[in-house]
């Protein structure tokens, strides 16, 4: 009898509720145990596991190794997928492999390239894959240096923080004054030059900003699914142009990926990102963590996070090929349950004697109230390719 995957999630992002349901639908039809710990009491993705806890707040990176590698023992963890405290724990892969868990996540040195912004993109330079003309900016003075130089070039200028994930902190220069229309309507990423200087200026501590030209679409996020022998068995391109989505298997955005992937080793599950530059694609992110996005490959027939699993487990999947490349869609809210809410007022004594049982308990993965988390299954305004 083949024993059940016990896989844990560590505070993960909320459309991950479908990255767990695909490994529950493998096409293995193993029995899969989800564990799911989080610092939000309602995140979706502690109810969707079979066993969930809180996370203790307020860890070191160190702290935090030593509190998942005792999560791993206890539990008998088969396969880990982090996302916080990423780096630190590669870092101690050999451990967790003395106690039989696998990190489905890179090596540290591939962890470290791309967590900061710049020397991604020195290092993927080198091995001859575009990216955008930057400038680092840690002043008031160099922003406006930057901006100027874009501009004559006819761009608009845009940045980001050098290191961190997503689209947090990414805002668009622009020369208009504040004004009322700025205050009308949905909140913009276009940010008044004058402002952001004014900001520089107040700063009790220097930024750390990368400045480039804003990209043009269409933005596509390459999938990668990389063996430990630095060998890509999967890659799927996810195309975004304003509400439409789709699916790309040409090689102008897929040669670029894999060299990346396989040149750097990342590992496991990877996600680069790619937008216009002029008539070139240029690289715009690199993620060294399954995207939020990637369960949207199951409209192409594939379930990546179960083939990324069988990798941890040393079951090579081989070349994953999608069967069928998924028609045009777009993403629409959907409801997931929530756990049940404690009882807001109760006896102080009460209170403390739940406390003390809560921290030796997990939390139950019990469904409640429905939270609105991004749903492909329910697409609408889909449209053949």
């Amino acid at each position: 009898m083949v024993s059940r995957v016990r896989v844990w999630l560590n505070r993960t992002y909320a459309e991950n509720v479908f990255f767990m349901d695909q490994l529950r639908r493998n096409p293995s039809d193993r029995a899969v145990e989800i564990h799911a710990t989080h610092g939000d009491p309602d995140s979706p993705v502690l109810a969707a596991a079979d066993t969930a806890e809180l996370e203790p707040e307020n860890l070191s990176p160190a702290g935090y190794v030593e509190y998942a590698l005792d999560q791993c023992r206890r539990r008998g963890t088969d396969v880990f997928v982090p996302r916080l405290h990423q780096s630190a724990i590669v870092a101690h892969r050999a451990e967790f492999e003395a106690a039989g868990t696998a990190v489905l996540a890179p090596p540290p040195e591939a962890v470290a390239v791309f967590h900061d912004k710049v020397i991604a993109y020195e290092a993927v330079q080198a091995i001859g894959v575009p990216v955008p003309p930057w400038w680092r900016v840690r002043s008031s003075e160099e922003l406006v240096a930057a901006v100027e130089e874009l501009e004559a070039a006819g761009h608009k200028a845009c940045f980001k923080p050098a290191s961190g994930a997503g689209g947090v902190g990414f805002r668009v220069i622009t020369r208009s004054p504040f004004s009322l229309m700025h205050l009308s309507g949905f909140p913009s990423p276009y940010v008044p030059l004058d402002l952001v200087l004014e900001a520089l200026e107040r700063a009790e501590e220097p930024v750390d900003w990368l400045v480039m030209p804003r990209l043009e679409q269409p933005e596509v996020s390459v999938d990668c699914l990389t063996g430990p022998d630095n060998r890509v068995r999967l890659a799927i391109g996810r195309t975004k142009n304003g509400r439409r989505r789709g699916f790309t298997l040409h090689e102008q955005w897929l040669e670029p990926a894999r060299l990346i992937a396989e040149g750097f080793g990342l590992h496991y599950l990877s996600n680069i990102q790619f937008r216009m530059f002029g008539d070139r694609p240029v690289l715009m992110d690199v993620n060294t963590r399954p995207a939020g996005g990637l369960h949207q490959l199951s409209l192409c027939g594939v379930n990546a996070p179960w083939a990324a699993v069988q990798l941890a487990l040393g079951e090579d999947p081989g070349e994953v090929v999608p069967p069928f490349l998924g028609q045009d869609y777009t993403v629409v809210s959907g409801a997931r349950p929530l756990r049940p809410m404690q009882l807001p007022h109760q006896r102080p004594e009460a209170t403390e004697q739940r406390a003390e049982a809560t921290e030796q308990q997990p939390l139950p993965a019990m469904p409640a109230e429905p939270v609105e988390v991004t749903a492909p299954q329910a697409t609408v305004e889909a449209l053949p390719l």
